[in-house]
């Protein structure tokens, strides 16, 4: 973890140089899956949170920390609570065991990290 807190959001920060690399040599693939990307976490019968979610339990499965990051941004912006990723994490932790319980918190830092940057607490005073 850096000095401010910010592991995830430089796991992001991280990648953009290397993926803007590599997507000036494969534009055509990156600019598909961006499409399958934004379609498959779409609202829908489903909500976007949910899929986020969905992406979040495989990312934990894969142990993925750059998709970690990255659904876990999503699932915030997308209004999911600090309850609703605690409890897919448990169903995340059932079925993985003991990967589960290393990569589970690991997801959940992530989403709190990504939760506090867009819901400060007010200044007391």
């Amino acid at each position: 973890m850096d000095d401010q807190g910010h592991e995830y959001q430089k796991v992001l920060s991280d990648l953009a140089g290397p993926a803007k690399d590599l997507r000036s040599h494969i534009p055509d693939v990156w600019r598909a899956f961006a499409e399958l990307s934004k379609s498959a976490v779409a609202e829908g019968e489903l909500s976007g949170g949910t899929k986020e979610l969905i992406a979040i339990a495989i990312a934990v499965a894969r142990e993925c920390d750059g998709c970690i990051a990255n659904h876990a941004r999503s699932a915030v912006r997308k209004g999911v609570t600090p309850q609703q990723m605690a409890e897919m994490l448990g169903v995340a932790v059932l079925m993985l065991g003991g990967p589960g319980t290393v990569y589970g918190p690991r997801a959940w830092e992530a989403f709190l990290e990504f939760y506090a940057a867009a819901h400060p607490e007010p200044a007391l005073g």
